[in-house]
């Protein structure tokens, strides 16, 4: 059974491009512990990473996409909750390669969450005015996050 690509309301695209990007970095962190890659090298990329791209992809999606469907529904619950998490992980300084390993995993569990559930669900009941709204706001490109050191190649 193929797997068919998931149907994404125009406006909910950019931030869907967004999430491949995050996926991607999943994969990088991964391929830097397969490499041995120096916990340093990963974690100056991760925190470019967070600093550059998902910080303010968290406030958008928490500011102006999840208020779609309402504060007290258990979805946006769930993903403000990994929100919270994958920040304080992120800002870990303590145990670095631990949280490495887990924004690894839980990043991308995060992201498939939101692809395959959330924005299914606002996709549903968002309208049309909601949508350009998002679109107004998000306005930057996710073909500038370039990081000099490829240590995933």
């Amino acid at each position: 059974m193929i797997a068919q690509p998931i149907k994404r309301s125009e406006y909910l695209k950019p931030l869907s491009r967004e999430h491949h990007h995050g996926l991607l970095a999943c994969w990088k962190i991964r391929t830097g512990f397969k490499k041995n890659i120096s916990i340093d090298r990963i974690k100056a990329f991760t925190d470019w990473f967070y600093e550059n791209h998902l910080k303010e992809h968290f406030e958008l999606e928490e500011n102006y996409i999840f208020p779609i469907l309402g504060t007290e529904h258990d979805l946006v619950k769930k993903a403000i909750t990994e929100h919270k998490r994958l920040r304080r992980l992120f800002l870990d300084t303590t145990h670095i390669e631990n949280s490495l390993s887990l924004i690894e995993e839980e990043l991308e569990k995060h992201i498939r969450f939101e692809e395959r559930v959330l924005f299914m669900e606002i996709d549903k009941i968002a309208t049309e005015q909601q949508l350009q709204q998002i679109e107004l706001i998000h306005n930057r490109s996710v073909e500038d996050l370039n990081w000099t050191d490829e240590f995933w190649v």
